[in-house]
This record gives structure tokens, C-alpha cells and sequence, in this order.
């Protein structure tokens, strides 16, 4: 018999709590997400407050409270790299061991972009690191006039195609995302994800992007507790980008989100049903629109949306429900460059049948967080995969 009959993980897309140990292997020493964020701008989360997260972390101006109704840890990550589909695997129970490649600095190798050319049948422009909104005002006016295909990265490990809605249309988009997937199975240019960035408009100071963005992502190389609790007829309900950072793998149902706002909302609505089983959300606002961009006033705001938010999933919860609040990644708007950073997470844990909280040991891996949950259902971890339960402290 299981503990909790459904079990809500929301992960607060790049929410670091400050450096890990080995920071500065990535360039990441001094990186603080959220407190970095709290001191410049003062954000107000009260429910986050009395689950226990100035207990967990020392934020300016805010005092740690006397009996937090959450219990709390920190949560290093064992896996190499800070992205986002290294993060979310590795709490699901894998342990990447070989970081997926950037091409950050260089752009796409000459030999994939003259095969992406002759496969698409377009001439490829860009093929750089860049802003998505930025590089279809560069970039955009030609694509449309000339019907070429804009092709791009980041500092994560993405190639990402832009293509006009109106234009190019979003099945030819798709399929020319679809190819390029195929193209970097290849060892040397194996990329986490493909994304098709749509937009519409038709000249500069007129483009959007719209919410149909897609990723197809690589399938994870091991079987995940995802695949496990499906396997053994449970819910694995997914919110946000969730499905597609496992390529649909252990996924039962899937619920797309054009906001984070929209993605509480969603997990709202999924509480006010019948489960038996898990919830896995991922908000993805806080690190592409505020973290990468470098807006701390941004990312504040976003986190008392958040907040908000989060107050109202509390009155939905059941004495059997469990909720876990925790992150991938950091990616401190105040920090150099735009990447991500190499920081601890929060774990955050909150159910109606706790007697009371407080402060758990830390964690030497994100992969407790599966542990905990193929423990609460009574399945077997997976073959080759990390990771211990922490249930019992729950």
C-alpha cells in the first residue's frame, strides 16, 4: 500500500540555491539563483516562506520562520553538465556521465549544415549563438524574402530552427526539425535537443514568437522511474515540457503549457481530479524568458507569479497527496554570460498529513527525488540507475 496515493513534483525551471562544490570547473563560482535575485529585488513569496525555504537558504530580508510546514533539503547534482534534460533525467535516476555538446563558440560544424541544407532543400543563415527573439529580427526579413531557414544555438545543448508560420508553415518547420534530429544522432554532433521556434509577422519590429515551440529531444539512455510506475499502471501525468525532455518515455498523459502561469494552473486543475499516481511538472518561464535573458526584475516577478500560484495548489492537496518543490539547474540573472549554473536545487516537500516540518540532510544527488517516488509505489528502480529514497523521512 502506498504512503501517498499521488505524488506533485514542480520543478521551478533553473531555481539554484548557490554554487555547488565543483562550480568552478564550470566557470559558475559565486552563482546564487535565488538569493542573488531576493537581494536585488526584494521578492515576495510568502507561501514558499512558510514551507520552510529561508529556513533552507539564508535570503536577505527574509527571516527564516519559527515552524515551516514544509520539510526541506538541498539537492546536489552527480551527473556532469547543468542543463535541463542532465537535471530532470537525473531525478528520475540516470546518471549522465558524458555532458552533451555546445557548439556555443564555433556555431554547427560546415559538414552538418551543407547536409541539413540538402535534406531541407533551403539555404541555411545564422548558424550561430544567439537570442531567439534577436536573431529573427536580424535574420527574419531574409527567411520570408528568400526562404531560407534560420538555424541557431545557445549556451545549452539545442540546434534550433525558426520558421514564419504564415510563410513557411508549421508542418514544413516540423519536418525540417524532424530531420535535423535525425542528422545529430551522429556521435560528434549529438545535441540534447532540436527546437522548432515559430513565429509570425512579417517584418522587423512585427515578429512573435507563437506557443506552438516544439523539442524533440534524445530518448533517455536507460529506463526511468517514469517508465517503471507507467509500466505498473500508474498515472505519470505530465505538465510543460516534461514529455518532451523524455521523448514521451513512462509519459501516460501529457498537457502542454504556453505560460508557467498556465502550467500551475494545468496542475490545479489535475488536483481537482481522480490519480493514482505521479504529477511532474516543469516551468520553463523562469529560465527562458528571465534566467538566460538576464532580468532579475523579471525572474522575481515570475517567482511571486509562481508563489501565488503555489498557495492555491496547497488548498487542493489531500491528506494522501505529497508535493515536492524542487529545480534542474541555476541560472543566476546576475551572473556573466547567459548560461546556466552550475548550482545546488531545493527540495521542498509539502503534504496535509504532515505533523510537522524541518530540515532534512542534504542530498548527494537529484535522483533521491525518484528513489522516493518508486518507493512510495512499490516498484523497482530501474536497472543501472542512481539514486536513494528518502520516503521514511516523509
Amino acid at each position: 500500500m502506498s504512503k501517498y496515493k499521488r505524488i506533485f513534483v514542480v520543478v521551478v525551471d533553473s531555481l539554484g540555491i548557490g554554487e555547488m562544490a565543483d562550480a568552478a570547473k564550470y566557470g559558475d563560482s559565486g552563482a546564487d539563483t535565488l538569493g542573488h535575485i531576493v537581494e536585488n529585488e526584494g521578492t515576495n513569496m510568502p507561501n514558499l516562506h512558510k514551507l520552510g525555504i529561508a529556513n533552507l537558504k539564508e535570503l536577505k530580508g527574509l527571516a527564516p520562520v519559527e515552524n515551516p510546514i514544509g520539510k526541506y533539503m538541498a539537492l546536489n547534482e552527480k551527473s556532469v553538465g547543468k542543463d535541463t534534460m542532465t537535471g530532470h533525467w537525473e531525478m528520475m535516476g540516470l546518471n549522465v556521465e558524458k555532458p552533451f555538446k555546445t557548439f556555443t563558440e564555433t556555431g554547427f560544424p560546415d559538414e552538418l549544415i551543407k547536409e541539413l541544407e540538402k535534406r531541407c532543400g533551403r539555404k541555411i543563415i545564422g548558424n550561430k549563438s544567439a537570442s531567439g527573439t534577436a536573431i529573427i529580427e536580424e535574420l527574419g526579413e531574409e527567411e520570408i524574402e528568400k526562404g531560407h531557414l534560420i538555424v541557431y544555438t545557445s549556451a545549452d545543448s539545442v540546434l534550433q530552427i525558426c520558421g514564419n508560420e504564415e510563410t513557411m508553415g508549421l508542418e514544413n518547420l516540423y519536418k525540417y526539425c524532424e530531420i535535423a534530429r535525425e542528422l545529430t544522432l551522429k556521435d560528434e554532433w549529438k545535441v540534447g535537443r532540436v527546437i522548432a521556434r515559430p513565429y509570425i509577422g512579417m517584418k522587423k519590429g512585427e515578429f512573435k514568437r507563437t506557443s506552438n515551440r516544439h523539442d524533440y529531444a534524445l530518448k533517455p539512455f536507460g529506463k526511468t522511474v517514469l517508465n517503471q510506475l507507467k509500466d505498473n499502471g500508474y498515472d505519470v501525468i505530465s505538465v510543460g515540457k516534461i514529455n518532451d525532455i523524455f521523448d514521451g518515455e513512462g509519459i501516460t498523459e501529457s498537457n502542454r503549457s504556453k505560460s508557467s502561469v498556465q502550467g500551475m494552473e494545468q496542475t490545479i486543475e489535475i488536483a481537482d481530479r481522480d490519480f493514482n499516481g505521479l504529477c511532474f511538472v516543469n516551468l520553463v518561464d523562469f529560465d527562458a524568458l528571465w534566467g538566460h535573458r538576464r532580468n532579475p526584475k523579471g525572474y522575481s516577478e515570475e517567482i511571486e507569479r509562481f508563489d501565488e500560484k503555489l498557495g492555491e495548489l496547497l488548498n487542493h492537496l489531500n491528506e494522501n497527496d505529497l508535493l515536492i518543490v524542487t529545480a534542474d539547474h541555476g541560472n543566476d540573472p546576475t551572473f556573466k554570460g547567459t548560461d546556466h549554473t552550475r548550482e545546488r536545487v531545493p527540495f521542498i516537500a509539502y503534504s496535509p498529513a504532515f505533523e510537522k516540518g524541518g530540515k532534512m540532510d542534504d542530498a548527494s544527488t537529484f535522483a533521491v527525488i525518484g528513489a522516493t517516488i518508486a518507493d512510495n509505489f512499490d516498484v523497482d528502480m530501474p536497472e543501472n540507475t542512481i539514486g536513494y529514497s528518502v520516503l521514511d523521512n516523509l
